[in-house]
């Protein structure tokens, strides 16, 4: 059975079936993706050689996720990034490419061969690494930022490597090739002479090419700037969402299609674009309506690796391929280490950084199939090397894994980062200055109370003291830097980290070691409420639980219900929402998922029942003497006020 339904239905079957199953089970999505590609390709055989086609096509989704990306960037962060950019990413390109072509060379190979493979495998997978960042949530820790900016350049590397890779090639090679590769390489030939009719700098001079390309970069830039906004009110005027989705997939085909008439990445076309509209009021739209597409062309992307893994070739090389696949990772690894120590990435940030970039990426199938069109390397080397990309991307998520497992056992060493020289001391101790924490402390300072902000994010303690609020930077999961911020003669502390797991320790420690110190935590949801219950906290508050019940009072207002009566109805809310809590705490396991929990669903749905009886009852529009606030005043007291 044949043809786009049955592929369409092949492709989404797996990724329905088998990316649940590895989020269940803690490996992320990506190699859920690469799995189910695996099942549906080598293993099964429902897919065969049509995948590297689609390939192609759902290559589509790096570009998005770029423009997505750039849509998070303001100019002047960009600006900020300058030096990780063009410094780190220059030298670890630099220096991989010299390090890998210099092991080219020990092997046999020609120096331009050496040299074509060390350009090819000094790059690394922007889909994978940038997906499964945002994922965790570690795109803005210093170690996602520092990852960010060397993808960054290797994506604009990508187009001085293809203009030299056919300077490197062997007239030896002419003819020659064989192999899926090399058929792969003639599709490749003709594309390129179709594009080359398309081309709009093909044949020009130099100069003349190099005004082309600034042309088209200043198109992007001025018309993002000056024409989208009012392109976009036009649009959002006639109220209909899909043309407002019709328009921004317009724009990033549009741009691609520039880019690559220009031949330029419509990658870095796109992602400019998305850093000029970062500031737009249309931002969110503009995310909220290519985030779907680009979702699923990732996906597709990741299932197409998978499926285009040649276990024939594996199987009759097993070792060779697989210890090639590990050295070339470890090589990057460790340049990545060293580079990471020269730029003072934060050390936590620094095992991110290494292990999130040690793979070969996915434009090293690219440049695979157009270094064997262009005569560079011969077609065993490029099937050889095509295998070593795909497992390379293939361990990734395991890396990722290793990193979660590292950073969850790391304990203070010689080699973390120094305690600060904090020259104060507060009554009170802020762990984390985001959102939650801010409002706290400045709650606390205007109340006239000593507080210590610590923070693992350098970004926001540089932002709060252009504010004039002062911070200090590093882990407080750390006991010494607790003790370094005064925790010894704290009255209190306020626990309101991102990560759930390290908030529960912190409360875990400080209930064992400074007992008279109240811990005062915010819980992110029911069940971690439960756990930092569990561990001795004084109080554990949800994060949204009172911004929550404010909001629904304001929408009962809206539609007309009196004030005294929705107050009313907010306290008795609370009221049985706090007497719910302490009712499924007793049935609550910290072992068992809630939703598979059947005795403490059944409770909770008793508690649902009792809440609707009880917002429907006539008591509540009573008075009573213990809201002497809400009680109307006596007849005729204002007239005596006017008398």
């Amino acid at each position: 059975m044949d043809g786009i339904l049955f592929e369409a239905f092949v492709f989404l079957c797996a990724a329905v079936i088998a990316v649940p199953i590895a989020k269940r089970l803690g490996l992320g999505s990506v190699l859920g993706y690469l799995l189910a590609g695996i099942v549906i390709g080598p293993v099964t055989g429902l897919v065969g050689a049509e995948a590297r086609e689609i390939q192609h096509f759902a290559e589509f989704g790096v570009v998005m996720m770029l423009f997505l990306v750039g849509l998070e960037l303001e100019p002047r962060m960009l600006w900020q990034m300058r030096n990780r950019l063009l410094g780190l990413g220059g030298l670890q390109v630099a220096v991989t490419t010299g390090l890998i072509a210099a092991g080219g060379l020990l092997l046999g190979m020609a120096w331009t061969v050496a040299l074509v493979v060390g350009l090819i495998l000094s790059l690394s997978s922007t889909a994978i690494v940038l997906q499964t960042l945002s994922e965790k949530g570690l795109i803005k820790t210093d170690g996602g930022r520092a990852s960010f900016s060397v993808l960054l350049f290797q994506d604009i590397a990508v187009i001085p490597i293809l203009a030299l890779i056919p300077l490197l090639a062997l007239p030896e090679l002419a003819g020659g090739g064989a192999g899926s590769l090399a058929e792969h390489a003639g599709h490749a030939a003709e594309a390129a002479h179709q594009h080359q009719s398309l081309s709009l700098v093909a044949g020009l001079p130099a100069w003349a090419h190099a005004l082309v390309v600034l042309g088209a970069v200043a198109t992007v830039l001025l018309g993002g700037h000056f024409l989208s906004r009012p392109l976009f009110r036009f649009i959002a005027a006639s109220h209909l969402r899909e043309i407002f989705t019709a328009a921004a997939l317009l724009l990033v085909i549009g741009i691609a299609l520039l880019m690559t008439l220009v031949e330029l990445s419509p990658a870095l076309g796109t992602f400019l674009a998305g850093v000029v509209l970062a500031n737009s009021e249309f931002r969110h739209e503009l995310e909220s309506d290519i985030e779907p597409f680009k979702g699923l062309l990732l996906g597709l992307f990741f299932i197409t690796v998978g499926a285009g893994i040649d276990f024939g070739i594996l199987a009759s090389n097993a070792v060779f391929i697989i210890g090639l696949t590990l050295g070339i990772m470890a090589i990057k690894g460790a340049v990545l280490y060293a580079l990471g120590r020269l730029f003072k990435v934060a050390a936590a940030g620094r095992w991110l950084f290494t292990l999130s970039l040690a793979q070969a990426g996915e434009f090293g199938f690219v440049l695979l199939s157009f270094s064997l069109q262009s005569n560079a390397i011969p077609s065993e080397l490029a099937s050889t090397l095509s295998l070593v990309v795909a497992l390379s991307m293939l361990l990734t998520p395991a890396l990722f894994i290793l990193y979660d497992r590292l950073e969850h056992a790391r304990t203070p060493s010689a080699g973390d980062d120094p305690t600060p020289d904090i020259d104060t001391t507060g009554t009170v101790i802020i762990a984390g200055s985001g959102r939650f924490g801010q409002i706290v402390n400045r709650l606390l300072v205007a109340s006239g109370v000593n507080t210590v902000i610590l923070d693992h994010e350098a970004a926001m303690i540089d932002m709060l003291g252009k504010f004039g609020v002062k911070g200090f930077y590093g882990d407080a999961s750390r006991p010494e830097l607790l003790t370094a911020a005064g925790i010894d003669s704290a009255k209190a502390i306020v626990i309101a980290i991102d990560d759930r797991e390290r908030a529960v320790q912190m409360v875990e420690y400080v209930r064992r070691h400074h007992p008279r110190v109240k811990t005062l935590v915010r819980a992110y949801d029911v069940n971690h409420l439960y756990l930092l219950n569990k561990a001795g906290a004084d109080l554990a508050v949800r994060e949204l639980f009172d911004a929550s019940l404010d909001l629904g009072k304001e929408a009962l207002k809206a539609v007309g219900m009196h004030p005294f009566k929705v107050e009313k109805m907010a306290r008795a809310f609370r009221r049985h929402d706090l007497a719910g809590l302490a009712d499924l705490y007793e049935l609550w396991d910290a072992d068992t998922a809630m939703s598979s929990n059947k005795a403490y669903l059944a409770r909770a749905r008793e508690h649902a029942a009792t809440l609707t009886d009880l917002m429907s009852t006539d008591r509540l529009q009573l008075h009573d003497r213990s809201e002497r606030g809400w009680t109307p005043p006596p007849k005729g007291y204002t007239d005596d006020l006017h008398d």
